[in-house]
């Protein structure tokens, strides 16, 4: 289920991949989605994205001299449990992709897809962050603290934690997989009482003896509940571009891989006919033309390609 950090990562996905790129033409939405139309259409638009707390914002900029005229419109997506965005060809298009941007000629004929299996996410025209939702803990961490430890008198944190950490009035981002990870890494049993553990936080004052750098260290290495809320959603965000780096390479090796065969052998002792990828010099993936304006960079050479990669690649994964 996307917490705030996916949230996130799905921002910065379509920022990247469709910063490059020229929509048109109308939103189209599938019949059976029971979300509203969207009434926008325009011969050139491009489309940016925001996120915070469990929201992302897509707005869709009209290009000076697009027709018919339109002000810009914007969009906000809760993803429920299975949503996600998706930049496909435009003839491929995924099941469950309930809307729908295409992008206009002469340019590659690709569609920007909010996919959803389940049909429980969302999304709301204009553009306004749900009203009652507080700060994200990843974006806004002091406004996030500060919003918690000034309410704890609201009947929310007479509850057991593990509950009161889904509360969006307060913990904009927190769901189930990241507050179990941060209880299980301060050993808090779960249904102990909400208030009982963050007004804990409210006394807890550094050592005026202590120099800054020794405060930092402490903070690091002992952070409380509203810290980790923060920290580790940034891990999440962190990891989840690692995976995209992996994946990035081994798209690319899995591609040249398959030109390989095609290629002859670049070494003396080669049997004739033959190519094998590891005998020619290896274009390192940087990102495709579509995604934000990248490209393909020669450099790699033979040997220089990590071997766990190769066999990641070989074994298709």
């Amino acid at each position: 289920m996307p917490e705030g950090p996916e949230l996130h990562l799905a921002s910065r996905f379509v920022n990247e991949a469709c910063g490059g790129l020229v929509f048109g033409g109308c939103v189209e939405k599938s019949p059976i989605s029971r979300n509203p139309e969207v009434p926008f259409e325009s011969s050139a638009y491009r489309i940016s994205a925001s996120a915070r707390g469990k929201e992302l914002r897509l707005t869709l900029s009209p290009l000076p001299g697009a027709q018919p005229p339109q002000e810009p419109l914007a969009l906000v997506f809760r993803f429920g449990m299975s949503g996600s965005f998706q930049l496909v060809p435009r003839d491929m298009l995924p099941p469950h992709a309930h809307l729908r941007f295409y992008t206009a000629p002469p340019g590659p004929r690709l569609a920007l897809c909010f996919v959803d299996i389940r049909r429980f996410g969302h999304w709301d025209l204009g553009g306004e962050w749900q009203p009652g939702r507080g700060p994200c803990v990843l974006l806004e961490y002091e406004q996030f603290r500060e919003n918690v430890l000034q309410n704890l008198a609201d009947k929310a944190f007479d509850r057991p934690i593990c509950e009161a950490l889904l509360d969006q009035r307060f913990f904009n981002g927190i769901g189930n997989y990241l507050r179990a990870e941060i209880l299980y890494r301060l050993r808090i049993p779960p249904f102990e009482k909400a208030r009982t553990v963050l007004e804990a936080l409210q006394q807890r004052r550094p050592s005026p003896a202590l120099t800054l750098s020794q405060k930092i260290r402490a903070k690091l290495q002992n952070p409380d509940l509203l810290e980790l809320c923060h920290s580790v959603s940034k891990e999440v965000v962190q990891l989840g571009e690692a995976r995209e780096a992996k994946m990035a390479n081994h798209l690319c090796l899995s591609m040249l891989c398959n030109l390989g065969q095609f290629l002859p052998l670049s070494g003396p002792s080669s049997p004739p006919g033959e190519g094998k990828f590891l005998d020619i010099v290896v274009a390192k993936w940087t990102r495709p033309p579509h995604l934000s304006g990248g490209s393909w960079t020669s450099g790699t050479q033979r040997g220089q390609v990590p071997q766990e990669e190769i066999q990641g690649t070989a074994a298709g994964t």
